[in-house]
């Protein structure tokens, strides 16, 4: 099964690019796009994620880890979940024993639809972690430690930091002790500069988890300032990385010299500058490692430093 919960309308039996009422669904292995038929209660959503995240041990008592994928926009649900399942096999590639699950936002599959989905994602935000990340951190328990991880994708990387924000403004929510282990953002389609240490459009994320790893491409043309569907947005943290003021959470990875050595190996579609990153195993590995969290972010075998002081993928 493919777990997902999803926040899209219903519309004639399937689900439509509209917001709408959350959905708990365990998507079988033969199913090439969710359906409402998919839809279980969100108690036995929430027992059996956690039953398949189990590992392994800590301390003795069981344990094991959550990846949260979060997609970006222009984004049709089969094309959801052909990647959610790329980056469960990939993970599963290199020993990852844990789930992963996704959030599905009402995205369009069509690049026309660009600032709709942005709206859209702000509005649908919040769910993330009033039915994810927080329901998550009220069923642990001291006899069980699953870690919860994040993996944001374009503007998925824009729902997580507007989820975390929201948050901390609801008493309700803040009120609670909840966080994330690692965050992970890939080709992210947020501000650079809003992730600057002390803005306070990212301090609720900074601050909610353990670790912030930021990947990013400068050779991402969808990204680029001047493709016309994105006139006057500020340069974005996938493309030019985190800005130099960082709190000591926070890491860049720069995978452009990567990219350009092998992207003749990764197709030739026009956006496979922006989502190569799920088809690549070198990156899966250091997702890997990261989701993993034994080594220092500087001793991946995937990485190497780069004369700017990042770290980059090693070539």
């Amino acid at each position: 099964m493919d777990f997902i919960f999803c926040v899209r309308s219903v519309r004639g039996g399937q689900f439509a690019s509209e917001p709408g009422a959350t959905h708990f669904l365990a998507v079988p292995e033969g199913a090439a796009t969710p359906v409402p038929d998919h839809r279980i209660t969100k108690r036995d959503w929430f027992a059996r994620v956690q039953e398949e995240a189990k590992s392994g041990t800590f301390d003795g008592l069981p344990a094991g880890d959550i990846v949260m994928n979060v997609h970006g926009y222009n984004n049709s649900q089969q094309t959801m979940l052909d990647r959610h399942r790329k980056i469960r096999k990939g993970l599963e590639a290199h020993g990852f024993k844990g789930v992963v699950v996704s959030f599905d936002w009402p995205s369009a599959d069509s690049a026309l639809n660009y600032l709709e989905d942005r709206t859209d994602a702000k509005q649908t935000a919040f769910r993330l972690v009033d039915e994810g990340i927080a329901a998550f951190a009220a069923l642990q328990r001291p006899d069980c430690r699953i870690n919860v991880h994040i993996l944001a994708h374009s503007m998925g990387a824009y729902v997580v930091r507007e989820a975390f924000d929201d948050a901390d403004d609801r008493p309700a929510v803040a009120a609670h002790s909840w966080a994330v282990s690692q965050v992970m953002l890939v080709g992210a389609d947020i501000s650079a500069a809003s992730m600057e240490d002390g803005n306070p459009k990212s301090s609720s994320l900074y601050r909610h988890c353990v670790r912030l790893t930021n990947y990013y491409n400068p050779y991402d043309s969808v990204l680029s300032l001047s493709n016309i569907k994105r006139i006057g947005v500020a340069p974005r943290a996938g493309r030019i990385g985190l800005p130099d003021a960082l709190p000591g959470k926070a890491v860049n990875v720069y995978c452009g010299e990567y990219f350009d050595r092998h992207k003749d190996m990764l197709g030739d579609a026009p956006t496979v500058a922006h989502n190569w990153y799920f088809d690549d195993a070198h990156f899966m590995q250091d997702v890997f490692l990261t989701v993993q969290g034994d080594l220092d972010r500087h001793e991946f075998p995937t990485r190497l430093p780069t004369a700017q002081g990042n770290l980059a993928l090693r070539p």
